[in-house]
């Protein structure tokens, strides 16, 4: 008998019809004499329709009363995934996050798990039934309920079989794997048998939607044997582990791409040795992520400092600036909107000189213009303009083999 934990997602949820699906699959492994913990997300849409219906009393509502509201999406879930298992005569309990023993730290809409006190799901699990968790939620040290942001209910999952040990965790979607890029916008992709947690991480980072990165993070961390499944097909998935295998020797792996990217500039900025870590100490302190950063200097002995983030997160990145100029000592402040980040991964580039120089000869050749870039050993992320982000991921991907017809 092993532990397997299984996530599905929202698609997968979205109606009666696949929530007797999901029951389904559930039981087929149960049958094999597998020990089931399930973790939902919110059905379909639902949670999309939470926040459009926040957004009628309120332009910037409380982060409190949002958690509270959004994690009613994922006990709708539960309720009907139990009731669709006890119909089948498989015993079922379900629980809210909170419920299952998750603990996070003190931030609404984007916490981080801390602890998982697993008595409650052992107990019912040695008691021979399935568990159902709510995905995406769970509760602080001193009661209040947060949730843990968009794609949460990955993390939920993979928490939950690293804290159980479990032996494996599914995470059920609406494709078949992970692809080369996202095959919805770029037909030509194709699905990879294996990820490295390492591309894996910065292909969820990078705006992959098909895991997220904390989920990758705990698998890694904690060595959670992970594949990503169908819900809908009966195929394999693909697995993400310490070392994929290298298909045809690939030096990029995938590409993946984000839009809704703001390039800040920060203009007159003096030029003191501890500028750049009060700035980003400061937005740090706000739960304000930034990614790409650029510095240069200015004959005036000032400098100029430029960064990347969300756009649904400039106009509260722009008010703590703002709030802050005195502090901070600079001159003005710019935003340049409508921007997308592009970029190509793989374990490969470490020990393959001139990836980069590719790409930009690339996006060169096909008359895109390159804002700013970001590079690791396995990644490099170029910003371009939004406009031009889906034909930049289709040249790239054909550039670098990654195309259906290129195997």
């Amino acid at each position: 008998m092993g532990l397997i934990v299984q996530k599905f997602g929202g698609t997968s949820v979205g109606s009666v019809e696949r929530i007797l699906n999901v029951a389904q699959r559930v039981k087929d492994e149960t049958d094999q004499g597998n020990q089931v913990v399930v973790v939902v997300s919110a059905m379909g849409k639902s949670t999309d329709q939470l926040v459009d219906l926040a957004k009628e009393i309120s332009a910037a509502p409380n982060k409190r009363d949002m958690d509270m509201l959004l994690s009613t999406g994922e006990q709708v879930t539960i309720a009907l995934l139990s009731m669709a298992l006890n119909e089948q005569n498989l015993p079922a309990v379900s629980f809210t996050g909170w419920q299952a023993g998750i603990v996070t730290e003190p931030v609404h809409g984007n916490a981080r798990i801390t602890t998982i006190n697993t008595e409650t799901v052992k107990n019912q699990l040695a008691a021979g039934k399935v568990v159902i968790v709510a995905g995406f939620q769970g509760i602080t040290e001193d009661g209040e309920i947060t949730t843990l942001g968009r794609g949460g209910s990955d993390t939920t999952a993979v928490a939950l079989a690293a804290a159980l040990k479990a032996d494996k965790c599914d995470i059920y979607t609406d494709v078949t794997g992970v692809f080369t890029t996202d095959p919805r916008y770029v037909k030509s992709a194709r699905k990879l048998q294996s990820v490295s947690y390492d591309e894996m991480l910065e292909l969820a980072n990078l705006g992959a939607g098909v895991l997220h990165p904390r989920a990758v993070e705990f698998a890694k961390n904690y060595q959670v044997k992970l594949e990503v499944r169908s819900s809908m097909e009966r195929v394999e998935g693909t697995v993400i582990e310490e070392e994929a295998s290298m298909e045809q020797n690939l030096v990029v792996r995938g590409v993946a791409f984000e839009d809704e990217i703001t390039k800040v500039s920060v203009l007159g900025l003096a030029n003191s040795l501890t500028s750049l870590s009060t700035i980003f100490t400061t937005l740090a302190e706000n739960h304000l992520n930034v990614d790409i950063i650029v510095q240069s200097t200015t004959e005036a002995e000032t400098a100029n400092l430029a960064f990347s983030i969300k756009t649904q997160d400039l106009m509260e990145t722009l008010n703590v600036l703002e709030n802050n100029k005195g502090v901070l000592n600079y001159e003005q402040l710019d935003a340049e909107n409508k921007l997308a980040k592009v970029s190509i991964v793989g374990s490969g580039m470490i020990s393959n000189p001139g990836v980069a120089a590719q790409m930009f000869e690339v996006l060169a050749k096909n008359q895109i213009q390159i804002k700013m870039v970001s590079t690791s050993e396995i990644k490099v992320s170029a910003v371009v303009e939004e406009k031009h982000m889906l034909k930049a991921v289709e040249v790239l991907h054909q550039a670098f083999g990654l195309s259906a017809d290129s195997e």
